[in-house]
């Protein structure tokens, strides 16, 4: 099967050609290398076309006998500021939006899309009796008390969190998270108009070697790696009760090999997570664990946006998919405690034009 893969150069991208191509597939590789990602003045991978998915005549060359497109390719992280949103919606919304553009032209009808997690914003809550419940923003006087968790808004108990599907409502936070609900927007709407198929991947906390250092957009399991190699300590926020789930990237590269292997009629979006729910802090023990470092600080400060619990289902991509994470968070994480990272400067977002 002849594959596009749009950010083949990028952390994720990396691990997905080389599961691709150790499966048979031809993989058309393309990067526009931006400096967040790979540093200033960084040069294509050999056999990656320097490409911009921004660029119609580009995708238009790239998409020549191409079977299915897996499009990568993003600005990634929350945001630091509001002047990074026109980065995240030139590169990440029009980008698939002229990518979807130039697959229609080219009779191209099956996409498997990067999506996350953060689409749902925050996780879900059920009260004592497991019964759903809407939780209501955290207050501050609550998280000033060392309150953390989310509270009944009938009865003040503290609501427990249950793990999120497909189905959940979602309310992104983040301009990235506004960017990649818009993705799956374009691409539902695409696969509408043309008869196409599309399966939109909504990652988890994905981590393993490769990742980046420690920059403003990485996720927090490098930022704990990156203490740790500094000699410092993890600084873990609130009280380290915050429940994640954490995919290897391996299984993430395995999950796409699956959906460019599986079409699924229409719009599908499948979590891709190891199924496994883990804490913050139990994330940065066990890095400290395996690194020889020294051991977490739980700061007890907070970020009054940020998202107590979010645990996903990973029952629609088994069934689905037949997807089921081989890499157990422990076994992982003791593993990426001194796994290669990517060393990029700090620079930023990119500039959208």
């Amino acid at each position: 099967m002849r594959v596009l893969l749009t950010g083949a150069a990028g952390f994720i991208g990396s691990h997905i050609r080389r599961a691709l191509s150790e499966a048979g597939d031809e993989v058309v590789a393309a990067d526009l290398m931006l400096a967040a990602a790979h540093g200033p003045a960084a040069s294509p991978p050999e056999g990656v076309h320097r490409a911009d998915v921004r660029e119609p005549e580009a995708m238009a060359r790239l998409l020549r006998g191409v079977d299915v497109v897996c499009h990568q390719a993003a600005v990634v992280g929350a945001g630091v500021d509001a002047a990074d949103a026109p980065a995240y919606a030139s590169h990440n919304d029009l980008g698939t939006a002229v990518l979807l553009a130039a697959m229609a032209a080219a009779g191209v009808r099956r996409l498997v899309l990067a999506s996350s997690m953060v689409v749902y914003g925050e996780g879900r809550y059920v009260d004592a009796n497991s019964a759903a419940v809407e939780p209501v923003p955290r207050r501050r006087a609550d998280l000033d008390a060392g309150c953390f968790d989310h509270l009944h808004p009938g009865t003040g108990r503290p609501l427990r969190w249950a793990a999120i599907d497909e189905d959940s409502r979602l309310s992104p936070r983040s301009l990235y998270a506004a960017g990649k609900l818009a993705q799956e927007n374009y691409a539902g709407a695409w696969a509408a108009a043309t008869g196409g198929s599309v399966t939109a991947l909504r990652y988890h906390n994905v981590y393993g070697d490769g990742m980046p250092r420690d920059t403003p957009y990485s996720g927090v399991a490098a930022i704990f790696r990156s203490a740790l190699a500094a000699g410092g300590a993890p600084r873990v926020f609130e009280d380290g009760g915050q429940m994640r789930d954490f995919v290897h990237v391996r299984d993430v590269a395995a999950a796409n090999l699956a959906a460019v292997h599986r079409p699924l009629p229409g719009f599908a979006a499948l979590n891709i997570s190891s199924g496994v729910p883990i804490s913050i802090l139990e994330v940065a023990e066990l890095l400290a664990r395996a690194h020889g470092g020294t051991p977490p600080v739980v700061t007890g400060r907070y970020r009054p946006g940020d998202v107590r619990h979010i645990v996903a289902s990973p029952e629609r991509a088994r069934a689905l998919l037949d997807f089921t994470a081989a890499v157990h968070p422990a076994d992982g994480l003791a593993e990426f405690a001194t796994a290669p990272l990517r060393s990029v400067a700090a620079v930023g977002a990119p500039q959208w034009r």
